[in-house]
């Protein structure tokens, strides 16, 4: 058998998940388009996804992303690679089936942190796909790729933390149904560069939040928003601290690990959605007397996608692997390693099926500019590209840190 064979329950999963997609998401994907045209609100709450929602949840296909089994299925993060995958085929999967970030890396930050009033407050809502939430970790004054860079500052005042600073790109935050958001912030500047900083849950709506703008992204304005958002003499219980004191970076890692590998599966989804549009166009368009498929570039073009999506399939299958084998941590070479390839072989895949699509490739008749635009995010977005070349260099270097003293004729270090 081999070590990347989806179990009985994943492959009848996947059987369901085709056959919603067929049969009601790409169908609503015009209705939807059509919903926000006529709102002339840009973060209007369509009410076919509501449709959607409900058809998802009478198949099952809920909160697939959920490793508990008192809240989801319980799949590996192998089983659920295909899923995640096949919903990132379209924009507006991953909602329907309450799939989609961040709601999902909150998720499960409350189910592993959060406590017995936040699971009741924030967890249930969320599972049940009635409220939708932010995570406010980013801010504009700091380079947040490091993490203990980041200057909000909580300090405590009696039974409270009064939390003053800035934070952006807070997806989700103009959402219609978020109510809450996880924030990171400073509680001790004194401590161990990890120790300094701590995350609470804190309502959007509290005094003193302040969502000052949405962040268009490449001139498009999401639906769910990206804010910047202002903290003035925000007051927080103590009991809103998540894990405690100190734990932020902590909680930061574990919530980011699954996160980055998830993005991974729904950016494959989108590759293939790509390739499939570029067939149909080469196949259908005609230059100078001949279809633009027996073009020797073209199916260069071709052949190129499909080599790098099997291999970045298989890398991000790997991971997933290693994930429940062996655990986030020794999968991070893996994870990091996903999060560069799947973006930029997407990106790739995605401009050429712009290209054969000529003008009408940049409009928003076909989806491929917007797809190009959300996962150029995606090199930025839970750590830059260049942080986890780094993290692997490091890894790799490590291991011959010691073997090259010898060569060398040096007696190793002894640390």
């Amino acid at each position: 058998m081999s070590q990347f064979e989806f179990s009985d329950r994943a492959l009848q999963y996947q059987k369901e998940l085709l056959d919603f997609m067929d049969t009601h998401v790409y169908p609503a994907e015009a209705v939807y388009e059509q919903q926000m045209h006529e709102s002339g609100d840009p973060h209007f709450h369509p009410p076919i996804l509501e449709d959607l929602k409900a058809e998802a949840r009478r198949r099952g296909l809920w909160n697939l992303f959920h490793p508990h089994k008192e809240w989801g299925p319980g799949l590996s993060n192998l089983d659920y690679a295909p899923l995640a995958e096949i919903m990132g085929r379209s924009f507006i999967a991953s909602e329907a089936c309450n799939c989609n970030a961040p709601d999902t890396g909150n998720m499960e930050v409350l189910t592993l942190f959060g406590t017995d009033e936040h699971k009741k407050k924030y967890l249930e809502p969320l599972l049940e796909g009635t409220m939708a939430s932010a995570f406010a970790m980013t801010e504009p004054a700091v380079a947040s790729s490091d993490a203990t860079n980041i200057e909000l500052r909580m300090v405590r005042d009696g039974d409270d933390y009064v939390l003053n600073g800035r934070k952006w790109f807070a997806s989700n935050a103009l959402h219609k149904n978020c109510k809450v958001l996880i924030v990171m912030g400073k509680t001790d500047p004194e401590a161990a560069p990890h120790r300094q900083q701590s995350m609470m849950v804190v309502p959007v709506d509290a005094p003193g939040v302040t969502i000052v703008r949405n962040l268009p992204v490449f001139g498009y304005v999401d639906r769910e928003g990206h804010a910047e958002i202002t903290f003035e003499d925000v007051r927080v219980p103590s009991t809103d601290v998540l894990a405690g004191e100190g734990e932020g970076f902590a909680i930061s890692q574990a919530r980011l690990g699954p996160g980055r590998i998830h993005h991974c599966m729904r950016i494959i989804g989108m590759a293939e959605r790509a390739l499939e549009l570029m067939c149909r166009r080469a196949s259908s368009r005609v230059t100078f007397g001949h279809p633009l498929s027996e073009r020797a570039n073209i199916q260069d073009w071709i052949a190129e996608a499909r080599i790098d999506i099997e291999m970045v399939r298989l890398l991000t299958l790997k991971a997933a692997h290693m994930m429940d084998t062996v655990g986030n941590k020794e999968a991070r070479t893996e994870i990091a390693a996903i999060k560069i390839a799947a973006p930029n072989v997407a990106l790739r895949i995605i401009d050429r099926a712009i290209q054969v699509h000529g003008g009408a490739g940049v409009t928003d008749d076909f989806p491929l500019a917007m797809a190009y635009a959300h996962i150029r995010t995606l090199r930025l977005a839970d750590g830059p590209d260049e942080v986890h070349k780094r993290a692997i260099a490091r890894q790799e270097l490590r291991k011959y840190r010691d073997t090259s003293a010898s060569q060398n004729g040096q007696k190793p270090a002894v640390n």
